[in-house]
């Protein structure tokens, strides 16, 4: 069976390889990414990975291959922290997240084409961030970094010197938590 994955992002292929998954092909689902009114971070996480996985799961059809989907959110309580659109939005996110913890949530999806079977999980992970200085946010911003990134930071870049303390998942932080996703591809019963 062949694997397919569902996102555009390099960090996702770049963990894959990393535990020696080398998908098959890269079809980015183009759905809409608006959270619902009062939808919660969780559920939000969730929606999406299991919408991407369905929409290009469809298009295959009954091919021998495996769908895989994620969606990563960072919240502060309800709040979502989306990736900031310009350096003023990205400023917000990182003055919210100074001096307080966070939560990282990935939703996973995987659907076997071959017989519509679909397995699911969230993955949470707590992320606290040390107290930022305004010059220490200039920096940050000036590096470009923060640009496509949920929350407005990369944990695997120089942001990692704000983070003195995770509780769970380093790679689901980056994007892909690779336990519980090695897992939902051997319940798929794929091989790599």
């Amino acid at each position: 069976m062949s694997l397919i994955l569902a996102s555009a992002s390099p960090r996702r292929r770049e963990l894959l390889v990393q535990i020696g998954i080398v998908p098959d092909k890269v079809t980015p689902a183009d759905i809409d990414e608006t959270p619902r009114p009062d939808e919660p971070p969780r559920r939000f996480a969730e929606r999406l990975s299991g919408e991407k996985c369905r929409v290009i799961a469809e298009t295959l059809g009954d091919a021998q291959a495996v769908v895989l989907a994620a969606d990563t959110v960072v919240s502060v309580g309800r709040r979502i922290l989306d990736k900031p659109r310009n350096d003023e939005e990205a400023r917000q996110h990182l003055s919210l997240l100074s001096g307080r913890r966070h939560t990282v949530t990935t939703g996973l999806a995987l659907i076997r084409c071959t017989d519509g079977r679909a397995w699911s999980r969230l993955v949470t992970t707590q992320v606290r961030f040390k107290r930022l200085s305004d010059p220490e946010i200039k920096a940050y911003l000036a590096s470009d970094e923060w640009q496509g990134k949920a929350g407005g930071y990369a944990i695997q870049g120089r942001a990692g010197q704000f983070i003195p303390w995770i509780g769970g998942s380093y790679s689901n932080v980056v994007g892909l938590p690779l336990t519980e996703t090695a897992g939902l591809l051997e319940a798929a019963s794929w091989r790599a």
